[in-house]
């Protein structure tokens, strides 16, 4: 299973990168591939993470030179497409873990949601309708190790999953 990890990038803390690691490694360990924007930050960190316990890693990355993809990326994805790239990295994972964040990771969020995939948050925006009440659309995760066994339990029981509204 393709598994995207979205964050910020140079916003990113010590705190922050340090979770996106263990996402990262956790999983790679349960066999399964990470991709992102491929950048620094969270990105940076759920590579790393991932390559420290043996896993691949995919960076779908904003523009048109594959060395600008941190260390950790297996295979570079150039699209020359800046932001817009969001909807690359949602629409080839399986499910997406959000971790903390800045603009794009709420982009990459609403893109999601709106082709009906399931997101873990973890540590990440708080969504709310228009009518002021929270939306209940993001899984909540509490660790690294929650967010991808909800990840993975998401995909897993396709009952849960809503269908994707897009016509392709």
């Amino acid at each position: 299973m393709i598994i995207a990890v979205i964050g910020g990038g140079d916003g990113c803390t010590a705190e922050t990168y340090k979770l996106a690691h263990e996402v990262g490694a956790e999983i790679a360990r349960r066999g399964h591939t990470v991709i992102c924007g491929g950048m620094n930050g969270v990105m940076e960190a759920a590579c790393k993470g991932a390559k420290s316990a043996g896993g691949t890693t995919i960076g779908i990355l904003p523009g048109y030179d594959a060395s600008s993809a941190n260390r950790y990326v297996d295979y570079p994805i150039v699209t020359g497409m800046g932001y817009a790239r969001n909807v690359i990295v949602v629409r080839s994972a399986s499910v997406v873990i959000a971790v903390d964040g800045e603009f794009g990771t709420l982009s990459e969020i609403a893109h999601a949601l709106g082709f009906r995939q399931k997101v873990v948050g973890l540590k990440t925006w708080a969504l709310t309708r228009p009518d002021g009440k929270p939306d209940a659309s993001l899984i909540i995760a509490s660790d690294a190790a929650e967010a991808v066994e909800k990840a993975i339990a998401a995909v897993k029981h396709p009952e849960k999953r809503r269908k994707s509204r897009d016509k392709d």
